[in-house]
């Protein structure tokens, strides 16, 4: 038995198909096939229903993917362990980052952890919270990078909080308003993210407790923020955007930015690791880079307070 053949295992496992595990692999599929072949013939069992669409571990072979999950962890963590002992910072980082973060943090925070971490070989991959939440728990991705600070299914640690704004067009009446309490929006006229994500359930919960909730004329699902922006920079609505998107947003755009009144308006935004990667000083090192990075959304965010 070899960490080849288990691997090559839990990818078909992961992705659920011959072909798709051999791209994943960068191995060929009858390579990848005869792995697996190789390891069911040693063990005497079948581990994979090949008829079944997509491809799933037959009852003992969910028995030996567990198993193979620890092995393969152990293998990799000894080396691992020993570098991290060493402070040499090297390796593969899968990084997951929701949607209304990365197109803020991720231009800041690269070159800051390449220039801490310049032998890393850093993966970048834009993820709903729900996919994070999977793929850590299939060790996919190895850090996340999300918001909220709610999420049971898995551990998180607080790196900083991004204030949330307003974001008005000219043509809106409350455009003249210096600050906005959530109970004078129009909810008729406020563009919101699709449901799931945290911006719009934290506006959703504002809202009622203001007791004007009604449904909205319409939705975006799966939009952009910018999406919205541009929306409302083009009708008379008003939307919520990031503290992180304000240095993002021309100069002269800045009048139709406004922060909340009488409610403290901000989200969470926090980092959670897989469960089976052992490079602490990676950890620390993108944690910091990212607290370096938010310096500058917390400069943003003070000055249109």
């Amino acid at each position: 038995m070899t960490i080849i053949q288990l691997e090559s295992f839990l990818a078909v496992v992961h992705h659920g198909s011959f072909s798709t595990a051999a791209k994943y692999c960068f191995v060929t599929q009858p390579s990848l096939s005869k792995q697996i072949s190789n390891l069911e013939d040693e063990l005497g069992v079948i581990l994979l229903d090949r008829n079944s669409k997509p491809i799933v571990p037959t009852d003992v072979g969910r028995m030996v993917l567990e198993q193979a999950k620890e092995a393969i962890a152990s293998f990799y963590s000894t080396k691992e362990i020993v570098k991290d002992i060493k402070g040499e910072l090297t390796g593969k980082l899968r990084l997951g980052v929701i949607p209304t973060i990365s197109p803020y943090l991720m231009p800041k925070f690269i070159p800051i952890f390449l220039k801490t971490c310049p032998k890393v070989d850093l993966e970048i991959r834009d993820m709903f919270t729900i996919d994070i939440i999977d793929a850590l728990s299939r060790d996919l991705i190895d850090v996340a990078i999300l918001s909220g600070g709610y999420q049971i299914k898995i551990e998180e640690v607080n790196l900083f909080d991004d204030k949330i704004f307003f974001y008005v067009s000219p043509k809106n009446e409350l455009f003249e308003c210096k600050k906005i309490a959530p109970e004078q929006i129009d909810i008729a006229n406020l563009l919101i993210l699709t449901e799931g994500n945290f911006i719009r359930n934290k506006v959703m919960k504002l809202m009622s407790r203001s007791n004007k909730y009604i449904k909205p004329q319409y939705r975006f699902a799966n939009c952009s923020l910018e999406t919205l922006m541009h929306t409302v920079d083009s009708t008379s609505a008003i939307t919520i955007i990031p503290g992180m998107a304000i240095p993002y947003i021309p100069q002269e755009k800045y009048n139709q930015i406004k922060p909340f009144a009488k409610v403290h308006a901000h989200r969470k935004i926090t980092m959670a690791v897989g469960h089976t990667y052992v490079k602490d000083s990676l950890v620390n090192a993108v944690k910091e880079s990212i607290k370096s990075a938010a310096e500058e959304f917390a400069i943003a965010s003070f000055l249109r307070t």
